[in-house]
């Protein structure tokens, strides 16, 4: 008869035994490199671009996002904006449905090399702002007005708050 210290020991060893060879069994076959067959896959040349098609993407200039300040007051919403250097007669805005877009172009005055620059932080050229008003405004009635390179924008709330009591009659 064995001692249940050779049967618990010999039980461990032949698990220790089967997990390993599990383990290689794992491992031998990651090692082995699988066959593939090659694929060729054409390339294609790409198509020369048209000259009109080149030169229409040069022209396209980055437009920049006016920084506004959008506020109420008890009969208006406004909108401020910095655009020191613009021209009146640059700026457009219009309004559509609940939403407002500013656009304009600041124009540089002097024509300056690239490589005279030591810095170049201002923005020169087209800009645009939509922005979604927060409530139904009088389209008609709006003022913008340039005070001192700030633009203010007065567009007047359209007064639909008001209270109606409602009686409830019986059946």
């Amino acid at each position: 008869m064995t001692s249940i210290f050779k049967r618990v020991n010999s039980r461990f060893s032949s698990e220790r035994a089967n997990k390993k060879k599990e383990k290689d069994n794992i491992f031998s076959e990651v090692q082995k490199p699988k066959k593939r067959k090659n694929k060729k896959i054409k390339v294609e040349k790409e198509k020369p671009i048209i000259a009109e098609e080149k030169n229409w993407i040069e022209e396209e200039e980055e437009e920049g996002e006016l920084l506004v300040d959008v506020y109420q007051e008890k009969e208006n919403i406004v909108i401020r904006s910095t655009v020191a250097g613009v021209n009146p007669d640059d700026i457009d805005i219009d309004i559509n449905n609940d939403m407002i877009t500013i656009r304009g172009k600041r124009s540089s005055a002097v024509d300056i090399e690239e490589e005279d620059y030591f810095y170049r932080e201002c923005y020169w050229g087209s800009f645009s702002r939509s922005i979604i008003l927060p409530c139904e405004v009088q389209a008609n009635k709006v003022k913008a007005a340039l005070k001192n390179g700030v633009l203010i924008v007065t567009l007047p709330k359209i007064k639909t708050h008001r209270s109606v009591k409602i009686s409830v009659q019986p059946k």
